[in-house]
């Protein structure tokens, strides 16, 4: 089942604006390797849940495996061969926003080479060019 918030205060948001770089959620912070996305989309529920699915299914319950990214966009989409007006369309699916720099996947509890098989897995899913990141030392 794909990801989806419990409740929302409005059924329906405007698009808005993607620009700039991601500011937060930017780094390492709870695993020791991440995937880090380079380019800016709409993330779909269904699109993290496949990532989530071939690197679970790689790893064989070795390790732990972080999503940091949520889908809380509703996107609406009007059906085919329908006349202008009428209203906005419902909801179609829930997309995460991503920024350029957006750590969306994180892994901690195995070793780097599978941490990269892993992560190549899950980049393999997503719609956007990704990078695979250590955690920086805090000195």
């Amino acid at each position: 089942m794909s990801l989806m918030p419990k409740r929302v205060k409005y059924r329906k948001q405007q698009r808005g604006k993607m620009k700039g770089n991601a500011t937060r959620g930017n780094y390492v912070a709870y695993g020791d390797y991440g995937l880090q996305a380079l380019e800016t989309v709409w993330l779909s529920g269904r699109q993290i849940e496949a990532g989530r699915i071939a690197a679970q299914h790689f790893l064989r319950r070795a390790g732990k495996l972080y999503i940091r990214v949520f889908p809380d966009k509703p996107i609406s989409k009007k059906p085919l061969e329908t006349r202008m007006g009428t209203g906005k369309a419902d909801v179609d699916f829930w997309a995460a926003r991503v920024k350029p720099g957006t750590m969306l996947f994180e892994i901690a509890g195995v070793g780097e080479d599978v941490a990269k098989q892993a992560l190549a897995r899950i980049a393999y899913k997503m719609p956007v060019r990704c990078r695979l990141v250590g955690r920086r030392v805090a000195v």
